[in-house]
């Protein structure tokens, strides 16, 4: 996976951004982009802007037992719009919450997302196609720039296609695992770490900004990447900001297991829907 940099950040914005146009999203005017969170007047082309939910997170699991995905990578969990105060909506449009992601990325003919999402989008606990129906369901519905209306001869289900793209095509460009092992942050049974060593290292490659690590008890198994976003969510150019939530491990003999490939759950074995603790799934 790449290395997460500002020039990266651009060349992936622009890739996005031919995409975009070529799935028939409405284009947005660099010159009047307003980054999401950051308007002091009010914003007229929602198309263009995310309202309510500016604070867009990139959300990855570390998933030891059972163990899901590669033993030398972080999966993804989902891409959840935040309001800028920490607070949050779901299930925004139950009109398009849909229920097998799977033949709806196969009819779009985007075979080689669904076989990455194969290995990098897993769950523990229901079938992967449930988890990944409710993600768009829960989250995707409520990021406003990818509604129906903001697509010039808009097919069914078009923007859903887009949301999951744009979630793995995020998750390419933060590699957690490389920039833990990078500094010295290594799976082991034995050692343990501190919350500013982990910081440090994920800083790296969000542009110098924490991150909100999650740990149950002092076991580290999930973490959130905040971004604000010029322009739409699915061709616009994400932005690291810092968290609107604090990290839930503790400053100091923080556990990072390794993987235990005897416990390795097969591709499409399942996963629960949790998330933030007695919060958001």
């Amino acid at each position: 996976m790449p290395f997460y940099t500002p020039k990266s950040l651009l060349a992936i914005a622009v890739a996005d951004l031919l995409a975009g146009a070529t799935a028939g999203l409405i284009g947005c005017s660099t010159t009047d982009e307003v980054l999401s969170c950051h308007n002091t007047t009010e914003v007229t082309d929602m198309c263009c802007f995310n309202y309510p939910g500016g604070a867009l997170l990139q959300v990855q699991f570390w998933d030891t037992d059972p163990a899901t995905g590669p033993t030398d990578s972080w999966t993804i969990h989902g891409l959840w719009p935040d309001y800028c105060d920490g607070d949050y909506g779901e299930d925004c449009d139950t009109s398009r919450e849909v229920s097998d992601v799977q033949t709806i990325l196969e009819d779009q003919g985007r075979t080689d997302l669904l076989e990455y999402m194969e290995e990098y989008w897993l769950s523990d606990d229901e079938s992967d196609n449930e988890f990944w129906a409710h993600e768009w369901n829960t989250h995707g519905t409520c990021i406003n720039t990818i509604d129906p209306d903001c697509y010039t001869d808009y097919t069914d289900n078009e923007e859903v296609g887009d949301f999951f793209q744009e979630v793995v095509d995020l998750f390419k460009t933060l590699d957690t695992y490389t920039a833990l092992s990078d500094a010295g942050i290594t799976p082991s049974n034995d050692a343990t770490y501190t919350l500013a060593e982990f910081q440090s290292a994920l800083g790296d490659i969000h542009g110098g900004y924490e991150v909100t690590l999650l740990c149950d008890d002092d076991t580290v198994y999930e973490l959130y990447y905040y971004f604000n976003v010029y322009g739409s969510a699915v061709n616009g150019t994400y932005e690291p900001t810092s968290p609107l939530e604090d990290s839930s491990c503790p400053t100091s003999g923080i556990k990072y297991p390794p993987k235990d490939s005897s416990s390795k759950k097969t591709k499409r074995a399942g996963r629960s829907q949790r998330g933030r603790k007695n919060q958001k799934a």
